[in-house]
Order: C-alpha cells, then structure tokens, then sequence
C-alpha cells in the first residue's frame, strides 16, 4: 500500500470543487488533512486503508470478471434500447463507456442530468458570460448568491475561491461583498472569515425567486438608462445600484437548488443578468453542480460525440433530447429495456429500483443493494478514481482538467478496464454486428 505524503499530491474526487493540495493519513481510517471539508470526510469513510476485495456478483451470486463480461455483453446483445445511467466515473471511464455505448446503441444520460440540463439548456438557446474560481479568486468584488448558498452542497466553497482571506497581492479586492438572495448569510463563512475581509447580507424574495430576477433585471435596465424605478422593492434597488458600481459581479447558483419544473428559465434571467450588467462593469455566472463526476462525463461526451448527455445512438445518428432521454422518464414510460447503472465514486449512488435486467458497474458497498433488486442483476465492483486507481475530472468551473492520484493500487478493475472488457465480449461474440443492432433498436423506439 502506498501512502501520500507530500502535501501537494492529493485532489478529492467527491464534489466538482476538486479541492486539491491535500493530503491523506492511513493510519486506522483514511484521514483528510488540509481541509475540514465535511463531504470529504463522509465520503472518505466509505474506503478502508487497504484495497477492497470484492468480486462480480450476478444475481447475488459470485463469478469471475470474465463471466461476468460475458453475461453483460449477452445481456447488451438481446437489449431492444439500453440505457446508460448513473455515470458517475472520469474521463477514461467516460471513453470507455461511450464506445461500449456505440456498439450497443444505447442512450446516455447522468444521475443529475436534470439539473446539469438547466444550464447547459439556457447556454444553448442564450450563451453565457461564465467566469471561474480562478477569476473569483482574483477580481471578484460582489457575489451574489441565489436560491441558497453555496456551501449548502460545497462546503470549501469560499476557501477555494478565496473569499474571507486577506489578498496575496494588492491587485486582488481587500474586502468582498456578499449577498445572498432568497436565503439566509453563510454561517461557516461568518465564522472563518479573517477580520474586515467579508461583509454578508441577505435580500427576501420580491414573491418567488422568479419574479425577483425578473424584478432585478427590471431595476438593472432602467439604470443603465438612467431612470431608476422607485418601488416598494429598495433591497432590489439597492443591490442593482451596487452592482453597477462594483468592479467584478459573481453570480452563484446551485442548479440542483433551483426551483419549479422550468428552472431553465430562471438559469436564463440570471445569465441576462450578468449581460446587463457586462454593458457597465464585469460580471459572470458560476453555475455550481456537475456532482458525481457529471461535468466530466458532459465535457468529455461533448469532445468524443459533439453533443452532451441525454443523447442517444441509432441506426439514423446521434439524437439529443434533454427532455425526452430523461432516465426517470425512460424507465416510468419503460422506453427501455436494460438499464446500465455506472457509481464509481461512493456508495450513495444506487441504481434506480426496476424489474428490467441492470448492470451495476459501482462502489464495493452496493454489492448488497443490488443482491436485494428484484429483477436480473449483474454487479461489478469498481475501482474509485483517486483512492485505488488513478483518473482525471473536470472541475465545475469546466475550464480545468486535474489528475487524480490513488492513496494505494487497488485490486479492483476501473470503469474503463469493465467496459472495455465489455466490449470485447460483445464483439467476439459476432451475434449481431453494431450497424443490425441500431437497425433493430431504432424500430423499437
């Protein structure tokens, strides 16, 4: 087993933070050292110090790797229109998947791909100014944040961005401004901050947070005309004046906090929001989530096919769908027929309850939610990518790709090392060629 050391090495694989210089203790249990980060830590206690020993297990039963390859190549082979789900692994995980996933014609889609589609929807039909924690780090002045805080999911959300700490240099801003808008200040932050580094204050909703931006956009553009617009909502008025004055506007969001079954819109009056105000100052949105691994497997999606999740491929191409290829929606309408389920990163990942056969390629401690399922299950216990094997992810901001190093070499497969595995099963076993296969598949849609 080997153990990190060095201060610098370690990058945590479990929020799209990817907090990094860290370092781990493996004495009696995993120890995290650098931050006190309570997600980390959760997630930390679901490994061991020492490598997992686990083994393929299809319904409930134990077998070798290569019977189980070979049972889920069958399964892939028989399948009218599989779905790959859950993906929660890295980039070579990521390929790997995507190739199996053409060989099958299968349709792709993450385990918060309905929260990662109200941004990415709102940036297709709108575009977006983005900026990312790097520039928050350096500029930012005034952040405002919607709906909740951002620690609320992301707790070293502050730290990373340097918020609450005196600057390194004299370009960075002395003191920031932090509003948070239809929800309460950061307790944590208010705790941590250094002295006269952070001022916070919380602005209630004008009715509901939709009707508040809209209200914000209103007293923004009525500014930038020079014609305010007095009302019963001087919290608002007062916060479109700051950021007009201020010299970097950050925009903060959870997506999967945002409210309504339209949330999309909303994602759309916050990016006209941060155009607004670009018109007299600097502003940018941070859209936060992509949790699981989902702004890898999106990015990385996106460069190997040239559309994000929820795409599917048939006989005619690749179809994106953010509504329709859905995986709730998918199973509910039981527009598909085999479920792939990928969790590689924690066990609080599992596969969605149905009758319809499901391959789970995840974490060690699902083995015993999947022996439980009732219909046919095929489980193979994966490696996590930085704790037994190696990887890269994107980071939220999505601009930055960083390795992930393992605290020791596991005795388990990775996602890639399955599904292409996988793969090479379904191919040798020349049943039904990838072009019949779509063919067949694209008639039962």
């Amino acid at each position: 087993m080997t153990s990190i050391s060095s201060p610098t090495s370690w990058t945590c694989p479990f929020c799209p933070l990817l907090c990094d210089r860290l370092s781990i203790g493996t004495d009696a249990t995993l120890t995290l050292n650098g931050t006190d980060c309570p997600r980390a830590t959760r997630s930390l206690a679901q490994f061991g110090t020492r490598p997992a020993h686990a083994q393929p297990m299809h319904d409930g039963k134990p077998v070798a790797l290569d019977e189980a390859s070979r049972v889920a190549a069958q399964w892939l082979g028989v399948a009218r229109q599989p779905l790959f789900a859950g993906m929660a692994t890295d980039v070579a995980g990521t390929r790997a998947l995507y190739r199996l996933a053409n060989a099958s014609a299968a349709i792709i889609d993450h385990a918060h791909g309905r929260s990662l589609m109200r941004a990415l929807t709102a940036m297709q039909d709108r575009g977006a100014f983005t900026t990312t924690l790097s520039e928050v780090r350096a500029r930012s002045d005034l952040i405002v944040c919607f709906a909740s805080t951002p620690t609320a999911r992301y707790p070293d959300f502050f730290k990373r961005c340097g918020i609450g700490v005196k600057p390194a240099d004299a370009t960075g801003p002395v003191q920031r401004d932090v509003i948070c808008v239809g929800c309460g200040v950061d307790a944590d932050l208010a705790r941590i901050a250094q002295p006269a580094t952070v001022s916070q204050r919380a602005i209630p909703l004008q009715g509901d947070l939709y009707e508040t931006v809209a209200l914000l956009n209103t007293q923004i553009d009525r500014l930038l005309k020079d014609k305010p617009m007095p009302g019963n909502a001087c919290a608002l008025e007062s916060l479109a004046a700051q950021m007009l004055a201020a010299r970097y506007v950050t925009l903060v969001w959870n997506t999967a906090d945002l409210p309504g079954d339209h949330a999309a819109l909303l994602v759309e009056a916050l990016d006209r929001l941060a155009k607004s105000i670009n018109l007299k100052t600097r502003a940018g949105t941070l859209a936060l989530g992509g949790d699981d691994g989902a702004a890898t497997v999106n990015q990385t999606l996106t460069w190997m096919s040239g559309l994000p999740l929820r795409t599917g491929i048939h006989r005619t191409g690749l179809e994106h769908d953010p509504h329709r290829y859905d995986t709730a929606r998918l199973l509910d309408e039981r527009a598909v027929d085999t479920l792939v389920w990928i969790a590689s990163f924690n066990a609080d990942l599992p596969p969605p309850q149905t009758d319809m056969p499901t391959i789970v390629l995840g974490h060690p401690r699902l083995a015993s939610v999947c022996a439980d399922r009732h219909g046919p299950t095929l489980f193979i216990p994966v490696s996590t990518p930085g704790i037994g094997s190696a990887g890269h992810l994107f980071r939220a901001d999505g601009g930055v790709v960083l390795p992930l190093v393992p605290i020791y070499d596991d005795t388990l497969p990775t996602v890639a090392h399955v599904a292409g595995q996988i793969a090479r099963s379904h191919a040798a076993s020349g049943s039904t060629t990838p072009s019949a296969l779509s063919a067949t598949k694209e008639a039962a849609r």
